[in-house]
């Protein structure tokens, strides 16, 4: 019996959401489990060219978890000592932003005939508020805290066992279909692979050029915490599209606490539009984009549903998930259209003409002749 319709997209609708509860409900299962399958990706080509060097499997594992472990713990704390010298300055930041904004309200009022001193106790108001906010959520912040402490810690683990029984767990996947889809699934899963590894790796050299440029321009403006500010710029600047705008807001804080001329937020914002463009004019097309072509329209609406989804994380997952869906859809043939909406390939007019008139074509040929 054929559905109507309506009927397969309100079972399509239904199946969907149930789906995003279910990911929703167990994401704290989900989630480090994800990114422990895309780090295990990541690392098994290491793990190969040592196995391959005559070393014991095992100890191939033990030994890549471990350079991976020292790499992290010196860019930890590096990064740790960086943030340290932020928070002692913390305080007079703050006070000069203070200072810098009732000034700014007190220009604003005489200019619109406003009171100021309502203003200010609005704003003092609005501070308290937010004060007394803040110290309702210690509570729940420790929670979360706690329970992404234990996530981390399990994080080594699942990519331990998934690197361990990575041929395990691949034969399962290929006993899941025909001898006759085979050579497909193989191809599905080796090309899967590839790009999640070079997406990541694309990923990490953007950031790290990102990283020095900007760099590069704050410290050439003379902007303190440099480095730090850099990094964390380099870091937003991954979460694509949205990253990069949240990324300025600190050195022009920084700039308007620290420096006597607003001039120099002025120059950090054209500095920083500089480098988007680089980024997303080179370094993007040439060595993320290539590696996975997913259009922009589908990039912003995924990071937006990935944290409403899952938070921060979702939001860092959303394009390799999309890829590997992408990827799906182009190898079976009912869901390639969907593969084609992801990507970003343009059709020219002449391929579209050429549709359309095979289509007629065909129709021509299905519909009698008239007078038959």
């Amino acid at each position: 019996m054929k559905l109507p319709f309506l009927a397969k997209a309100a079972v399509l609708l239904v199946s969907v959401y149930a789906l995003l509860t279910m990911l929703y409900v167990s994401r704290n299962i989900v989630v480090p489990l994800i990114f422990a399958i895309i780090i295990a990706i990541v690392l098994h080509p290491v793990v190969d060219f040592l196995a391959r060097k005559k070393i014991n499997r095992l100890i191939a594992i033990i030994v890549t978890m471990l350079l991976v472990f020292i790499i992290i713990a010196a860019f930890g704390g590096f990064f740790i000592s960086q943030v340290s010298r932020l928070g002692e300055s913390w305080p007079v930041l703050v006070e000069r932003l203070t200072g810098i904004l009732n000034q700014t309200i007190t220009s604003v009022s005489g200019y619109f005939d406003l009171n100021p001193q309502k203003l200010q106790a609005w704003l003092a108001k609005t501070q308290s508020e937010l004060v007394n906010t803040g110290t309702a959520a210690i509570g729940r912040t420790l929670v979360t805290l706690g329970n992404w402490i234990v996530i981390l810690l399990l994080l080594p683990v699942y990519v331990f066992l998934l690197l361990l029984y990575q041929p395990i767990l691949l034969d399962f996947i290929r006993r899941l279909f025909r001898a006759d889809e085979q050579s497909q699934v193989n191809e599905v899963v080796t090309q899967t692979k590839s790009v999640i590894q070079r997406y990541i790796v694309g990923l990490a050299i953007e950031a790290v050029l990102v990283a020095a440029l900007e760099i590069m321009a704050l410290l050439l403006l003379g902007i303190d915490y440099a480095i730090l500010i850099g990094i964390l710029g380099a870091l937003l600047n991954v979460i694509p599209y949205i990253g990069g705008l949240v990324a300025v807001a600190l050195p022009i804080m920084v700039a308007l606490a620290t420096k006597p001329s607003p001039w120099f937020a002025v120059y950090i914002l054209i500095a920083y539009y500089a480098i988007q463009l680089i980024d997303n004019n080179y370094i993007v097309p040439k060595i993320v984009a290539s590696k996975v072509k997913i259009n922009a329209l589908f990039s912003i609406i995924v990071v937006i549903a990935g944290n409403a989804l899952w938070g921060v994380p979702g939001m860092f997952l959303s394009i390799p998930l999309l890829a590997i869906i992408k990827l799906i859809c182009d190898h079976i043939e009912p869901l390639k259209p969907w593969g084609f909406l992801l990507g970003d390939t343009m059709p020219s007019p002449l391929s579209i003409r050429a549709i359309l008139k095979k289509k007629r074509k065909a129709e021509a040929k299905e519909s009698p002749p008239a007078g038959r």
